[in-house]
């Protein structure tokens, strides 16, 4: 028992010994934990996922500084890298819980038309479209453009014609 609390420390006045050892630990436990939560967590990047991320990364540096008590700590997180993962899956099972936990896709271009509502929502400008349309389409004009979307993770796509 002193050995572990020689290594790990107890409270918040941990020294550096204490805190790289609980470093290292918590370094593999997340690495464990984000296996578990399946690859789309750091692979997707949408605010479904990011949300698992930040407050992940949150209450594990709790563990780490001594703020919390080690064992809750990982146990809270554990519990967070389930919940993730069950509703990924009830995302799979139920469009409905899908629409409103990881949201739609927003159509900014269709039929020859820029959708001024849907571009203020998405908090574009035309010159922000146009920025996609020669990085993403590989195009200089919307003629060359069939349709364009604000994707759940952030990212625009561009289709282009055929």
């Amino acid at each position: 028992m002193n050995i572990i609390l020689a290594l790990f420390g107890e409270g918040k006045d941990l020294n550096v010994l204490q805190m790289c050892s609980r470093a290292l630990v918590v370094f593999f436990i997340a690495l464990v934990m984000v296996r578990v939560s399946g690859r789309r967590t750091f692979g997707k990047r949408t605010a479904f996922d990011n949300t698992l991320a930040i407050i992940l990364g949150a209450v594990l540096s709790r563990a780490i500084v001594g703020a919390s008590p080690f064992v809750p700590t990982i146990c809270c997180s554990l519990l967070l890298v389930l919940l993730h993962r069950l509703l990924a899956y009830a995302c799979i099972k139920s469009s409905f819980i899908d629409r409103h936990l990881k949201g739609m896709s927003v159509p900014l271009y269709r039929n020859g038309q820029l959708d001024e509502d849907n571009l203020t929502r998405s908090l574009l400008t035309q010159k922000d479209i146009m920025s996609d349309v020669r990085l993403k389409g590989n195009a200089t004009s919307l003629n060359e453009i069939h349709e364009i979307y604000m994707e759940t993770s952030g990212e625009v796509s561009v289709i282009k014609k055929s």
